[in-house]
């Protein structure tokens, strides 16, 4: 069953393990001339609906666009801010990539962009190499996450101790972007959570150091985005993975002044640019 929203729609998906996930789907354009499909791996806390925008842009360049709700947010199964086990979040994603290319023309690309927690997700499939993707876009990927002396104690105890404790994330949504009205439109979002447990945290603090550590061997070509002024995600993780990553495989670009959503920047033109010039010269 599937219901209508705008040019999209949503429905469910069930995973290999039973639990539902939210699916939404931005078709191209018929007018356009297909060009592949994009697989939209959202951030921490929040869902696949915030990024419509992002879709409509992606569907106006030819690309077919597939966001999903990951496990424990917005209208998917799962705690909020809970993680059953380590793999959860990328056996999730290798689910939906092989639900989505089902669906597609033979030989199609299917790129990945994936956003904070979700470029961690993302990046972490590519890093694993178990599904076959054609592209990454990373958009300020959760490579190196501040923490709080308390939250370090904690991550240094609780994911052992208690790993299905939630506590709130400490994100500010005032440092997601400039523009007030994506702020206040975040606050009031129902499906818009702050929680993380102790093993969802213990997550976002190893992976990242992993993925820097594995840039030197990445094969996937990969567009990377961070925002420079950064309160969220700390921007060194990008910069050192950008430095270590084989230069005709990632292309990597900072926007100094940006905060963390990048997308939903007053000024995101150069984002939009950078993005439709990178897949414009690999698909």
């Amino acid at each position: 069953m599937s219901e209508a929203l705008g040019e999209s729609t949503l429905s469910t998906y069930t995973a290999s393990d039973g639990d539902n996930l939210a699916v939404q789907d931005w078709p191209a354009p018929e007018r356009v001339a297909p060009r592949g499909m994009v697989v939209l791996v959202h951030g921490l806390g929040e869902h696949a609906g915030r990024y419509h925008h992002v879709a409509e842009r992606l569907n106006s360049c030819g690309f077919a666009v597939r966001g999903y709700d990951q496990y424990g947010h917005g209208e998917s199964d799962g705690v909020r801010g809970a993680l059953p086990r380590p793999a959860r979040l990328v056996e999730d994603l290798i689910d939906v990539i092989g639900s989505t290319r089902k669906r597609m023309d033979a030989g199609a690309p299917l790129i990945l962009l994936g956003h904070s927690l979700g470029g961690l997700v993302a990046g972490l499939l590519v890093a694993l190499d178990h599904v076959r993707v054609e592209g990454l876009v990373l958009s300020s990927p959760a490579l190196a996450v501040r923490l709080n002396p308390l939250q370090k104690v904690m991550l240094g105890t609780l994911p052992q101790l208690a790993p299905h404790f939630t506590i709130g994330s400490g994100l500010n949504p005032k440092f997601l972007c400039h523009d007030a009205a994506v702020v206040a439109a975040y606050r009031a979002d129902r499906r818009v959570h702050d929680r993380v447990s102790a093993r969802l945290g213990a997550f976002l603090a190893e992976t990242g150091p992993k993925l820097v550590g594995h840039a030197i061997k990445w094969k996937v070509p990969t567009l990377l985005m961070f925002a420079g002024q950064d309160k969220l995600i700390d921007p060194a993780g990008s910069r050192a993975f950008a430095a270590r990553a084989p230069k005709d495989i990632v292309s990597s670009h900072c926007f100094p002044e940006l905060f963390h959503e990048i997308f939903n920047e007053p000024d995101n033109a150069p984002v939009f640019d950078t993005l439709t010039q990178w897949l414009d010269e690999r698909f």
